[in-house]
C-alpha cells in the first residue's frame, strides 16, 4: 500500500469511529422523516378535507377563531395547505407554553385537530435528525461537522476501494451473497458504500446549507457564478409611523387576496403576520401542495397594506432557486416518490455503514492480535 493510501485509511478509519455513531441515527432519522407525509395522511383524517369548489375563507376569520380558543397566544403563521388539505394557524403561546397548531377547515373555519407540535412523532424525529435532542446551538453544531466528516470518508472510501484493474471492476461491484458472512458484510461496506456515495453527497450537502448559512451561502454564489443580484438582498420594512392607520380590511386579507390573483397556479399559501413593529405582511404561493420549491413571494406593509416587494418565481436568481430547493431535495420529493425512495435507500445505506464498517476494523483488530501459547502440564521426565 501507497503512503497515500495509507494516509486515506488511516482518516476512513478513525473519522469513521469518530462520527459513527451521529451518522448512524441521523441517517435513521432522515429515512423515517422521507415519508412523513404519506405516513401521517394514512393515520390522520384531519390532514385531509372534501374540496369545495369554492374559495377559501379570509385569513382573519381563521385567526379570529384561534383567538377565541387560545385568547392570549399570538397568531402570526397560517397556511392554507391546498384544495383538499386543512388551514392551520400557528398560535405563539409564549415561552413556557410553546405552540399550538390549530387545524380548520378552509372552506368553513371549523375547527378540525388542535395539536401540540412538540407531541407529534415526526417532529420528534426531526429534532434528532437536527440536534440530537441537544440544545439546538451545540447539536447543530455536533450534526453539522459529523455530516461534513461523512462527506470526507464517502471519498477516501471511493480512493480505497476503486479497483485497480478492469478486470476486477465488475466483481467488485456486486455483493458476493454465497461468500462467508465476513466477505458478505466487507461487500455490503464497500459496494452499498459506492452506490450510495453520489447521493448521500447531495444529501448532506442540502442537510449542511439548511443548517448552515456559510453552506446556503456558498451555493447561492456558486449557482450563480459569483454574480450578485442586490434586489435578492433587499430586506423591505413597515412605516410604523403609520401604526393607526385605519385600513378597509385587514391586511392579511388584502394581502392573501392579491397573491392569489397573481399567482393563480399556486395550490398552497402560507402568511406570515411579523409580530416585529417594523415587519411586514409575507405571503409565499407555493405552486404545489406540500411541496416548498417553486414559489412566488409576496411583501406588504402591515398598517398602510401598501406592496413593498414582490419576487416571482421565474424571476429568481439561479442561486436564489437552488436554495428554495433545498429541503424538496434533502427530503427526495423533487422528484415525488420515486425521489423519496431514493433518498430513503440512501439513508439506509448510510445508516449501515458505520455497523458493517465497525464489523470490519473489530475483525481486523482480533487478526493481529496474537494468540498466546498453550502451557503444558505434562509431567517431566528425567
Amino acid at each position: 500500500m501507497t503512503a497515500f493510501k495509507k494516509v486515506m485509511l488511516f482518516c476512513h478509519r478513525w473519522l469513521g469511529l469518530i462520527s459513527g455513531l451521529v451518522v448512524f441515527i441521523v441517517s435513521v432519522t432522515g429515512c423515517i422523516f422521507c415519508f412523513q407525509d404519506e405516513i401521517q395522511d394514512a393515520l390522520y383524517s384531519y390532514r385531509t378535507v372534501e374540496s369545495q369548489g369554492k374559495f377559501y375563507i379570509a385569513p382573519s376569520q381563521l385567526f379570529a377563531v384561534a383567538k377565541t380558543k387560545y385568547p392570549k397566544a399570538a397568531a402570526n403563521f397560517i397556511y392554507y395547505y391546498g384544495k383538499n388539505r386543512p388551514a392551520a394557524v400557528l398560535a405563539n403561546m409564549g415561552k413556557k407554553k410553546g405552540f399550538q397548531y390549530v387545524f380548520l377547515n378552509p372552506y368553513t373555519g371549523a375547527v378540525t385537530h388542535v395539536e401540540n407540535p412538540k407531541t407529534n412523532f415526526f417532529t420528534v424525529v426531526e429534532s434528532i435528525h437536527l440536534y440530537l435532542l441537544l440544545p439546538p446551538k451545540i447539536g447543530k453544531l455536533i450534526v453539522g461537522i459529523s455530516v461534513i466528516i461523512f462527506v470526507v470518508i464517502m471519498i477516501t472510501g471511493i480512493v480505497l476501494w476503486w479497483p485497480k484493474r478492469k478486470t476486477d471492476r465488475k466483481r467488485s461491484f456486486t455483493i458476493k451473497w454465497g461468500a462467508r458472512w465476513r466477505r458478505v458484510n466487507y461487500d455490503l461496506h464497500n459496494v452499498l458504500g459506492f452506490y450510495a456515495t453520489s447521493v448521500a453527497i447531495i444529501l448532506a450537502v442540502t442537510g449542511l446549507s439548511i443548517a448552515f448559512p456559510w453552506m446556503s451561502k456558498s451555493i447561492y454564489s456558486i449557482a450563480n457564478l459569483g454574480k450578485k443580484y442586490p434586489s435578492e438582498k433587499i430586506e423591505v420594512k413597515s412605516d410604523s409611523l403609520q401604526k393607526n392607520l385605519p385600513v378597509k380590511q385587514p391586511v392579511t386579507d388584502l394581502a392573501f387576496n392579491y397573491a392569489q390573483q397573481h399567482s393563480p397556479r399556486a395550490e398552497m399559501f402560507l402568511i406570515n403576520n411579523s409580530a416585529a413593529a417594523d415587519g411586514t405582511v409575507g405571503v409565499s404561493a407555493y405552486a404545489q401542495s406540500m411541496h416548498f420549491y417553486d414559489r412566488d413571494e409576496y411583501n406588504f406593509d402591515k398598517y398602510s397594506g401598501k406592496l413593498l416587494q414582490t419576487m416571482p418565481q421565474d424571476k429568481k436568481s439561479a442561486g436564489l432557486k437552488m436554495n428554495e430547493m433545498n429541503y424538496d431535495i434533502h427530503v427526495g420529493q423533487i422528484l415525488g416518490l420515486t425521489g423519496k425512495i431514493i433518498a430513503f435507500l440512501t439513508s439506509l445505506i448510510c445508516a449501515s455503514l458505520p455497523v458493517t464498517g465497525l464489523i470490519i476494523w473489530l475483525g481486523k483488530r482480533k487478526k493481529k492480535t496474537p494468540r498466546r501459547k498453550r502451557r503444558s502440564f505434562a509431567p517431566q521426565t528425567i
